[in-house]
């Protein structure tokens, strides 16, 4: 039974992204699947590399802005202008990435943030080409041989790439790599002990992680016709690092999970108050103080406990 239970969850994962815009409406549902996979790629780099980025609103923005540009001045597709802001993303990761990693912990942290800053800077000064903070406005959204203005028809439309994107991310985490990168998030001198070069994979996963953000940040801003400078922004990071801690480090599907809570309580207490960050935020802090390890992680104990009770709480952080 456990071994069929991946299976099970990734094919009620489909189901549920297939039905989402008939049950919410479909500029919600879109967000929730894109911050989901945005969750998911700082997961790959926090839950599963022990890495916390404050910066990965660069990759997910860049590659915003970099679509958006394309798509508005060449009228690409949408799924080429989407793979140029992957690669334009994974492009700008590479020497962030080889200088952050260089540091640990709240030092990696914080070097992410200041390049992170810096492209907000630069951004917003190249009035020209960005639109300061006008943004990037009317940008099309174009698939040849079909009609995919309207963000229902956009959303299946880009869903096998979204898709896509969850799948890549789960053969990352269930590969040798993945089990590597586990192994230096949990010992680092071990590892390199072991003959691993531990510098060269957690660059990588860097990279990887940003194309994932860049994805999810390119499909964002041509979905919704607009790249704007709050892509850019810090709180961007923070929002989607209080995702996956929500949900869950090192699980995947409490990223996705994560993200879904924090979208629908912002949409719902929005229609009752001015004040829903505030609200949100109150709640979420109690949510996480009560379940220390994450939504996803503390419901499989529970349910593992249900049926074994003999059996002890699992601490493995990279089951998925």
């Amino acid at each position: 039974m456990r071994r069929w239970l991946p299976l099970a969850l990734v094919i009620a994962g489909i189901l549920v992204a297939v039905a989402l815009p008939r049950v919410l409406y479909s500029v919600l549902a879109l967000r929730i699947m894109l911050w989901a996979l945005f969750a998911v790629s700082v997961d790959l780099l926090l839950g599963f590399g022990g890495m916390l980025s404050f910066g990965h609103a660069a990759f997910w923005g860049g590659a915003g802005y970099t679509a958006a540009l394309l798509a508005k001045t060449f009228q690409l597709p949408f799924p080429i202008a989407a793979l140029a802001g992957t690669l334009a993303a994974m492009a700008l990761a590479t020497p962030i990435g080889y200088l952050a990693i260089r540091r640990r912990g709240i030092y990696f942290a914080m070097v992410t943030l200041a390049f992170a800053q810096m492209l907000f800077y630069v951004v917003n000064e190249w009035r020209d080409v960005t639109g300061g903070e006008n943004g990037v406005q009317a940008v099309p959204k174009l698939l040849p041989g079909f009609s995919v203005s309207r963000t229902l028809d956009f959303y299946y439309a880009a869903l096998p790439l979204i898709l896509l994107g969850f799948f890549f991310a789960y053969r990352i985490v269930h590969s040798p790599f993945g089990h590597v990168l586990v192994s230096i998030r949990d010992n680092e001198a071990r590892a390199q002990a072991l003959g691993y070069p531990t510098q060269r994979y957690k660059l990588l996963a860097f990279v990887l992680s940003a194309g994932l953000a860049g994805l999810a940040g390119s499909l964002f801003a041509i979905g919704n016709s607009f790249a704007s400078l709050e892509l850019l922004h810090w709180t961007t990071s923070g929002t989607v690092v209080l995702m996956v801690v929500l949900g869950g480090m090192g699980t995947l599907w409490g990223g996705a999970i994560g993200a879904a809570i924090v979208l629908l309580m912002e949409d719902w207490l929005s229609g009752f108050t001015e004040a829903s960050g505030v609200i949100t935020g109150a709640v979420l802090v109690v949510i996480v103080l009560g379940f220390r390890r994450g939504l996803w992680p503390t419901l499989r104990d529970l349910v593992t406990a249900s049926r074994h009770p003999e059996a002890p709480p699992s601490v493995d952080a990279s089951a998925p």
